[in-house]
């Protein structure tokens, strides 16, 4: 069990993003609610947000902000003052994912948008230096890596269903959602 949870906790994005997918399916199975492809998306992208974008990122402000030295030394690089930097970034994208999971699409595009931008620089920050300094560092490759990639491409395509299924709806009708 120890090495279970270590494990979760060791590839902590991956491990909300399947929570959060967990969740939503368990929302939508005790929902008494119409099931429409609207509301899927919608609860989807909630629950992504909370998780993969909320909850991820506080994550990440605390094990930055609070323990640089080992962070630093999980992705292979030397302990920095920019690391708290990073952390108060990620608190930033950490409130706005949990506001967003609660409003419009807007809203919820900005919640995808900064964390992608950052994640997408962060996968270049870790690619590159395993490509040129052969750094395999536990925090640099593997399921970080890959979340760091897949993480943005889930909120967007999520993003774009529940356009697409608001698109459907009428003028009226979509500013009650």
């Amino acid at each position: 069990m120890a090495s279970l949870i270590r494990l979760a906790l060791d590839h902590f994005p991956l491990t909300l993003l399947l929570l959060g997918l967990l969740l939503a399916m368990t929302s939508l199975a005790f929902t008494r609610r119409e099931r429409t492809s609207e509301r899927m998306a919608s609860t989807l992208l909630r629950w992504f947000l909370l998780c993969s974008v909320g909850l991820s990122f506080f994550v990440n402000f605390v094990f930055h902000s609070f323990y640089g030295d080992l962070a630093a030394r999980l992705i292979g690089w030397a302990p920095s003052p920019f690391q708290y930097e990073v952390g108060t970034a990620s608190l930033g994208f950490a409130l706005v994912g949990v506001v967003a999971a609660f409003g419009g699409l807007g809203l919820r595009l900005a919640a995808v948008l900064g964390p992608a931008a950052f994640l997408w620089g962060a996968a270049l920050g870790h690619g590159l230096p395993m490509q040129q300094a052969h750094d395999y560092a536990q925090g640099n490759v593997g399921a970080m890596l890959g979340t760091d990639i897949l993480v943005p491409l889930v909120g967007f395509a999520l993003l774009a269903w529940q356009a697409k299924a608001q698109s459907r709806r009428s003028v009226f009708a979509r500013s009650r959602l």
